[in-house]
């Protein structure tokens, strides 16, 4: 079997993701899809920074579980964009675009 490469590479999770994922490898792609299956199951989407909840819309509200790995997140993208969620809380949103940060941050 060829090895498996990229975004399908297995990366190991670090421990607030391993717990959400209830796993301590995946592929970036598993990891994403996850974390979108629950931000949907939970209707966790919202239209406007900030807003309440509505499962639509491009932005993520935090809810005290996603919050744990949101947390995690401080870095700064190839095109400069800080992602810097330390601080972030519950209620508050981050948009849809900083999930790939949020995914690095908590892979090692």
């Amino acid at each position: 079997m060829a090895e498996l490469k990229g975004l399908k590479k297995p990366v190991k999770l670090k421990a607030d993701l391993a717990e959400f994922c209830g796993v301590s490898e995946l592929p970036r792609t598993e990891i994403t899809k996850r974390l979108w299956d629950y931000i949907k199951a939970q209707g966790l989407q919202t239209r406007s920074e900030n807003g309440k909840p509505e499962n639509a819309g491009k932005y993520i509200v935090a809810d005290a579980k996603l919050l744990t790995i949101f947390k995690n997140t401080n870095s700064t993208s190839k095109s400069g964009n800080l992602t810097d969620l330390r601080n972030m809380n519950e209620g508050e949103t981050i948009d849809m675009m900083q999930m790939a940060a949020v995914v690095g941050a908590n892979v090692e």
